[in-house]
């Protein structure tokens, strides 16, 4: 994984930081494995706009992702690592023995003709997908299931890692990217390695317009609005806005929305910091 920084030809190349690209092995995607995606413009069924700041943005169209990796003992073929304008990481396309393809997220030191196999009784190498009860202890793994058969779930964005800590009956401790750590029943997938394009945090976009092309509108700051508008507006000149808080007056900066009855709080060892 690299970036690039440009030469400031234009003023919006002159902050610019692009990625290099030096993993990505083709720029065609796998016909039979895309689908139309349709916008919303955050708009709803009624046509109301129900989310401010989105709109406009490039057509893009979906990657079918096999998040749920069940095609057991089969082995696979890395044919391409390719970009999915839908997500941050890269993905792979799979070319199985049995002649089907499909598109994984691809982790990092994932090669072009590296044979990756999900299921039990495999080898803890990069890409395969195996049950947390038969991954080694200490392992970094990624696009981790919640529930058994629900498809990864967790640390599927660029750069992503969770880490597998202990291991106690029909429970696996694992450590998230966020910093908690929670139980998770054995029987639950988990690939291992690192999620690809980790310098994707680097990246600078270097002028709104890019923004834009992504699909995000400009957003307005809550303490220029007026007070009909958000508890934090109003005020003579530049004021503070007071206490951040949302919309809706829920407080914002540390205050916790958790549910203390959340049926999954017996699930969580440790919080996320704050």
């Amino acid at each position: 994984m690299s970036v690039r920084k440009l030469k400031p030809i234009t003023p919006g190349q002159r902050f610019r930081v692009v990625n290099g690209f030096d993993a990505i092995t083709t720029d065609k995607p796998e016909k039979s494995l895309i689908a139309p995606n349709k916008r919303s413009g955050g708009r709803n069924s009624q046509g109301k706009m129900t989310m401010r700041y989105i709109g406009g943005g490039h057509k893009r169209k979906y990657r079918i992702i096999d998040f749920k990796r069940n095609k057991a003992g089969i082995p696979a073929e890395v044919k391409s690592i390719e970009y999915d304008p839908n997500r941050t990481a890269f993905i792979a396309l799979l070319n199985y023995q049995d002649g089907e393809k499909r598109y994984i997220i691809a982790q990092n030191g994932l090669q072009v003709g590296q044979t990756v196999v999900s299921g039990d009784d495999v080898a803890p190498e990069i890409g395969n997908a195996m049950p947390l009860s038969q991954i080694p202890l200490g392992t970094i793994i990624s696009c981790v299931e919640l529930r058994p058969g629900q498809g990864a779930i967790m640390a599927r964005s660029a750069g992503a890692f969770a880490q597998l800590m202990a291991r106690d009956g029909k429970f696996a401790t694992i450590k998230l990217p966020s910093g908690e750590t929670r139980l998770i029943l054995v029987n639950c997938l988990a690939t291992i390695g690192v999620v690809s394009n980790s310098d994707h945090q680097l990246l600078v976009s270097g002028k709104a317009g890019r923004t834009r092309w992504l699909g995000r509108r400009p957003r307005t700051r809550p303490v220029v609005m007026n007070p009909v508008d958000h508890p934090m507006g109003g005020g003579e000149g530049k004021s503070s806005g007071g206490h951040p808080r949302s919309r809706n007056g829920i407080p914002a900066k540390g205050y916790r929305t958790r549910s203390k009855k959340n049926p999954s709080n017996k699930y969580i060892v440790e919080r996320r910091k704050k």
